[in-house]
């Protein structure tokens, strides 16, 4: 899990392999010029957008290096009512937080119109967005997006199926311009 600091603003990612691809919000990102990464051992990347998808609120970005510690994709169909889950990240700047929670809803439908969102009532404030949504066997199961204000503890992630999806396709339109 990392801090993604952008010129305007502050959110989480997550490191998805070990040669540097880091998944985010868009929304993270969208007014940033340059992009770093830091990680929990406190290092400091220099990131660069490898592609974005506006409308699911998805950024791939890759910093430079090898064997980085990486958390992998779970099957976000397997989710279940009720289940456990942790939401780590960067709430209001407070680096690498964890909070736990669970599944209120699968299959909700967000702000986009997608069906594509794990409805949690884990606490998620700014500074989450972006951050990876895990079950208790490490997996991602869900990408933390956004809360409805007003409500408590009313947040939804993008399941792990849809983000995986979009991440596998920017990469192999990546390779393909390459």
């Amino acid at each position: 899990v990392v801090s993604v600091i952008a010129d305007r603003s502050l959110g989480s990612g997550v490191i998805i392999t070990d040669d540097g691809y880091v998944v985010t919000n868009y929304h993270v990102i969208e007014e940033g010029r340059k992009i770093r990464v830091l990680t929990y051992d406190n290092e400091i990347y220099d990131a660069n957008i490898i592609g974005i998808s506006e409308n699911e609120d998805i950024a791939l970005l890759k910093i430079e290096g090898n064997n980085f510690d990486y958390l992998e994709f779970g099957d976000s169909d397997e989710i279940q009512v009720g289940e456990r889950v942790i939401a780590l990240g960067n709430p209001a700047g407070l680096s690498f937080s964890v909070t736990e929670g669970i599944v209120s809803a699968t299959k909700r439908v967000g702000l986009n119109g997608l069906k594509a969102y794990i409805q949690i009532d884990v606490p998620i404030n700014p500074g989450n967005s972006g951050g990876p949504l895990v079950n208790i066997k490490k997996e991602i199961v869900g990408i933390n997006n956004f809360k409805i204000g007003g409500f408590e503890s009313l947040g939804f992630a993008i399941d792990s199926n849809h983000v995986k999806e979009i991440v596998d396709r920017i990469i192999l339109e990546t390779e393909q311009v390459q």
